[in-house]
């Protein structure tokens, strides 16, 4: 009968750390993809500002709630707007943000292609 007890106290404590180890995933994911506001170059999940340790608490809320990724990115979007998002959705304010880098490659390749036809003539 201990054995049993044993082996049922083990398998509850493993399923547990195993919900916390996907809790973490999560938690972990989603922190990493939303900005800190007062940092501006790092994540919630890199940074050690108040702003950060709050929002981190807030996420942990969130996925207690049973809330999805998609309903917890929505509601910091909802509440910080789109800039907190590392990974903005392509929409009328993010236009620029989206194709600036091609505007750029495309600009730097023109510049090229001009100096190497000015060498060849």
């Amino acid at each position: 009968m201990n054995i049993l007890r044993f082996f049922l106290i083990v398998i509850l404590f493993y399923t547990s750390s195993a919900l916390k180890a996907s809790e973490l995933d999560k938690r972990n994911n989603i922190t990493k993809n939303l900005r800190c506001l007062v940092c501006q170059g790092q994540s919630i999940y890199d940074s050690d500002s108040e702003f950060a340790n709050s929002l981190k608490i807030l996420v942990d809320r969130k996925i207690d709630e049973g809330l999805t990724d998609a309903e917890i990115y929505e509601y910091f979007k909802n509440k910080y707007g789109e800039w907190i998002l590392y990974d903005p959705k392509l929409n009328k304010n993010t236009y620029i943000l989206w194709f600036m880098p091609l505007l750029i490659f495309l600009l730097g390749g023109a510049i090229i292609f001009k100096k190497l036809k000015k060498k060849h003539n």
